[in-house]
């Protein structure tokens, strides 16, 4: 099992394999609430993401990894390295394969 570390966001294990559902919207929760601590003009994105992730979560289909990627491209953009921010976003990326 692989622990992250989010500095004042807190910490998050993820399994070898890739995260269930759960794991992702609780890590997108965390990047939403992360931007809007750190880039309040960016959290749209996070509140992108959850939104596809809740719609996964709804209708059982994949989340629309391409909205995904939009989204937490234009937050890799603009965060700076050590941000809690950044952090997520490169988690997520990792996590869903983008």
């Amino acid at each position: 099992m692989s622990t992250y570390d989010f500095g004042d966001h807190g910490r998050m294990d993820l399994s070898d394999g890739p995260p269930d559902l759960r794991t992702l919207m609780a890590a997108a929760d965390r990047l939403t609430e992360a931007l809007r601590a750190e880039y309040p003009g960016l959290a749209g994105w996070g509140e992108s993401v959850q939104r596809e992730l809740a719609l996964s979560a709804e209708d059982g289909l994949p989340p629309n990894r391409g909205r995904i990627r939009t989204a937490l491209e234009e937050v890799a953009i603009v965060a700076s390295a050590g941000t809690g921010s950044l952090s997520f976003t490169r988690q997520l990326l990792h996590a869903l394969g983008l």
